[in-house]
């Protein structure tokens, strides 16, 4: 019984399912903290002062249902990135546990992490190009907009427009933003949870699971803000045949928004990206915490770690 592991299908399922419950909470925050990264692209002027200035300026522009567009490729970026990051990373974290006996140190938990976000980022980059797409597409000029209805439609016109290999622009910075998420993200919540458990002031539950999300979160947002910028701008490019693109690469990104915009800019829209990745890392850790909480009493009775994380 001491043995007995979690099939891995179960860790991919409630990887994902837990994903995509914080993200149908989240999806505004998460096009907010779009809409400022992309603006005062080229040294244009700063289309919004800070996160409520955004806020107030799309709902007045667009309509209050504005703030869930793109909702369709957020379900399914969650199905497709979150699934396999989090899958990965519990089915590593589990197999280490039952191997050596003990909790993996913080720089095997940052290299898991890494591995789980590079494999995960990889899959899930046409969702995560598609979605970017959408919620930026209200800021174009209407003559501009690509109008994509949802996200099947979106992923049909880039494939038959672009051709099938646009769906993956901007893949390796892509990949380079989620493999710091994710060494931040999921290393930083095992160990803060191993450290407030060891403090004794904190025991196995939802108190547990929210106070090591949020410092994560927190941990995870000034760590990736900068690549996540860049990130977004090379999947936001439209370039017309024949135009040279505005930006080469993820080096190229942030030396021309230090250079046009200033130091700081790398941290735009810091608090929309913490207002969306601080509830997104709480929602998604505690529905993954009571998912694997839920087979183990069920399924496996008792045996096993509490948590996959």
């Amino acid at each position: 019984m001491g043995d007995k592991k979690k099939p891995a299908y179960i860790q991919y399922l409630f990887g994902g399912l837990s994903g995509i419950g914080a993200t149908c909470v989240v999806q505004p925050l998460d096009l907010i903290k779009t809409r400022m990264q992309i603006s005062g692209i080229g040294g244009a002027t700063k289309e919004y002062n800070n996160t409520f200035d955004a806020i107030t300026k799309i709902v007045k522009r667009e309509g209050t249902l504005a703030l869930y567009k793109g909702l369709s490729a957020a379900i399914m970026r969650q199905a497709t990135y979150t699934t396999t990051r989090l899958g990965v990373y519990t089915s590593l974290n589990d197999t280490y546990r039952q191997k050596t006996n003990r909790a993996p140190h913080l720089l095997e938990s940052m290299g898991m992490g890494m591995i789980a976000g590079a494999i995960g980022s990889f899959v899930g980059n046409p969702c995560e190009l598609i979605l970017i797409r959408m919620t930026a597409d209200g800021r174009l000029p209407v003559a501009e907009r690509r109008n994509y209805t949802n996200f099947f439609n979106a992923f049909i016109r880039i494939a038959r427009e672009e051709g099938i290999f646009a769906l993956w622009r901007g893949c390796i910075p892509t990949m380079g933003r989620a493999m710091v998420v994710n060494a931040a993200q999921l290393a930083s919540y095992s160990q803060a949870k191993s450290y407030l458990v060891e403090s004794g002031y904190f025991t196995e539950g939802i108190g547990l699971h929210f106070t090591a999300s949020m410092f994560s979160g927190l941990v995870t947002t000034a760590a990736s803000l900068p690549v996540d910028i860049a990130k977004t701008r090379i999947q936001n490019m439209k370039v017309a045949a024949g135009e040279v693109a505005p930006y080469k690469n993820t080096i190229d990104v942030i030396v021309k928004v230090v250079k046009h915009e200033g130091i700081f800019a790398l941290w735009k829209g810091f608090t929309a990206y913490y207002a969306r990745l601080g509830p997104h890392t709480v929602l998604t850790f505690i529905l993954l915490e009571q998912l694997n909480g839920f087979y183990n009493r069920q399924f496996m009775g008792g045996q096993g770690p509490k948590s996959g994380l």
